[in-house]
C-alpha cells in the first residue's frame, strides 16, 4: 500500500486558522514531522501533502493548508489555494481552539455542507484550553446534519484515537469497497485483450498507468489479460480459439481498432474506463456530444491534471486540437490548461476536454465535472471525443448503456435547433 498511486488515496483535508495547530496535528496524527510547526502565524503557505497508511483506512493523503484568515494580499492568494484544495479532498477536518469558531469557519462548513463533503471539527490545545460544553453545542449547529466535534491535543496526543475513529466513518460508503477499473466486465477465466501502442507516450521500459491498473484489477477478478500492439491485433485474435469478452485500446488507435475487432465483441478503451473510474460516465458521454455545435471561432478547454513535457505530436496540444478543427471545419480557439491551473470560470468555452484524470482521486475529478455543469458547460475526455470524432463512439459505449443513451439522447438534443431545445426544456 505504500506504493498506491496518489490518485487512488483517501484525500483528507486540514483547514483552520493561522496557529490553530493544524500543522502540530498532521505531524501527531501520521507520527511523521510532515508540516513545519512554529509559533508565528502562517508559517504554512502552500498546501503539504503526505501520503500515509491509517488503519484501517489504508491508504491516504493528508493535505495541510494555509490559515484562513491568511492576511495581506500575498495572503488572499494562501486564501484561495487554500479553498481550491476543498475541490480535491473526500474528507476534511476543520481545525479550531476552544472560543474560537467564526466566519472563516461558518464559510468552510457551508462549502463542505453544500459539496457533500464529510467533515468534523476538531477543537485543538484542550491541554491549554478546554471547551465549554455550550462551545461545543454552538459548532455542532454549524450546520445540518450537524459535524462531530472532537476535542484533542495534538501536543499532547489526546483524542487522537477518537479522531482516528471519526475519519473511519467519515470515509465515503464505497472507499471500502474495491475499486473497478474493468474487472466488473468479466467474469472469472474470461479473456481481455488490450491494445498498446508503443510510441513517443510511451514512457521507456514501462507501461503508463491506466494500462497497469487494468492488468491488475483483470487478475484481481480471476479474468486473463492478453497484451498487443495495434499492428498485431487481428493476427492476435484470429490465432484465439474463443473470442475475448472484452478488447480495450489506447484512444489513439480507437479507429484501427474498431476495424480490426470483430462487431459481436465488446470493446471500449482505457480512457473511457478511467472516465467510469474518476467521473461520471453519463455525464461525460452527454459532453461528447456537444462537438457537434462546435463552430468556427469557439474556444475549447483542453484541461489536463498532470504537468508533464509536450510531445512532438502531443494528444491534448496536438492532434485533439487539429480533429476538432477538422471536425468543425474552421479555426477552434483551444487553450490548454495543467495541473492547478484549471480555470475558475469556465463561461469562456464551448466545451471542455479533460485528461483521464489517472493521477488525480476521483474527487478532483467530480468537482471540475460540478463546476461545469454549475456553469452550464459541457465536458468530456479524451477517450470519449476521440471516439467521437473518430466516428466510433457508439460502438465503445457498448459495454456501458446507460452512458450510451446518455449520449444519443444528449446529441440528439444538440441536433434540433435553438427554438426546439427550448421547448425541450420548458423554455428554459
Amino acid at each position: 500500500m505504500r506504493e498506491t498511486p496518489k490518485g487512488l488515496r483517501l484525500h483528507i483535508g486540514v483547514f483552520g486558522r493561522r496557529n490553530v495547530g493544524k500543522s502540530s496535528l498532521v505531524n501527531a496524527v501520521t507520527g511523521q514531522p510532515v508540516s513545519i510547526v512554529s509559533d508565528t502565524p502562517g508559517t504554512t503557505t502552500d498546501p503539504v501533502e503526505k501520503a500515509q497508511e491509517l488503519s484501517p483506512l489504508g491508504p491516504v493523503v493528508f493535505i495541510d493548508t494555509a490559515g484562513l484568515d491568511d492576511a495581506g494580499a500575498l495572503g488572499e492568494l494562501r486564501v484561495k489555494r487554500t479553498e481550491k484544495t476543498l475541490d480535491r479532498v473526500d474528507v476534511a477536518l476543520l481545525v479550531t481552539e476552544a472560543g474560537v469558531f467564526g466566519d472563516d469557519e461558518m464559510r468552510i462548513a457551508a462549502i463542505l455542507s453544500e459539496r457533500d463533503t464529510p467533515f468534523a471539527v476538531v477543537v485543538n490545545k484542550i491541554d491549554h484550553n478546554p471547551p465549554t460544553p455550550e462551545f461545543l453545542d454552538r459548532i455542532a449547529a454549524c450546520c445540518d446534519p450537524a459535524p462531530p466535534v472532537i476535542p484533542v491535543s495534538a501536543v499532547q496526543g489526546l483524542g487522537l484515537l477518537a479522531l482516528k475513529e471519526i475519519l473511519v466513518k467519515l470515509a465515503p460508503d464505497d472507499w471500502f469497497a474495491e475499486p473497478r477499473l474493468v474487472g466488473d466486465l468479466l467474469r472469472a477465466g474470461e479473456l481481455a485483450v488490450l491494445v498498446v501502442p508503443i510510441d513517443l507516450g510511451a514512457p521507456k521500459g514501462r507501461l503508463i498507468l491506466p494500462q497497469v491498473q487494468a492488468i491488475r484489477d483483470i487478475l484481481d477478478s480471476d479474468a486473463r489479460a492478453m497484451v498487443v500492439k495495434e499492428r498485431e491485433l487481428r493476427d492476435a485474435l484470429e490465432q484465439l480459439t474463443h473470442k475475448p469478452a472484452l478488447v480495450v485500446c489506447d484512444s489513439q488507435v480507437v479507429l484501427k481498432t474498431a476495424g480490426d475487432t470483430p462487431a459481436d465483441v465488446p470493446m471500449t478503451t482505457f480512457s473511457i474506463l478511467m472516465a467510469r473510474f474518476k467521473g461520471d460516465l453519463a455525464r461525460l458521454a452527454e459532453g461528447a456530444a456537444a462537438i457537434d455545435r462546435l463552430r468556427p471561432g469557439d474556444r475549447v478547454l483542453i484541461a489536463e491534471a498532470c504537468t508533464h513535457h509536450p510531445l512532438a505530436d502531443d494528444i491534448g496540444r496536438v492532434k485533439i486540437p487539429r480533429w476538432l478543427r477538422q471536425y468543425a471545419g474552421g479555426a477552434i480557439q483551444v487553450e490548454v490548461k495543467a495541473g492547478a491551473a484549471y480555470p475558475e470560470d469556465l463561461s469562456p468555452y464551448a466545451l471542455v476536454i479533460h485528461c483521464g484524470a489517472c493521477v488525480v482521486n476521483r474527487k478532483a475529478m467530480l468537482s471540475r465535472l460540478y463546476h461545469s455543469i454549475r456553469q452550464d458547460v459541457p465536458m468530456t475526455n479524451y477517450g470519449l471525443a476521440i471516439s467521437f470524432l473518430q466516428g466510433v463512439l457508439p460502438r465503445v459505449l457498448l459495454p456501458f448503456p446507460a452512458a450510451r443513451a446518455a449520449f444519443e439522447k444528449a446529441r440528439e438534443t444538440w441536433r434540433r435547433s435553438p427554438q426546439e431545445r427550448d421547448v425541450m426544456h420548458g423554455g428554459i
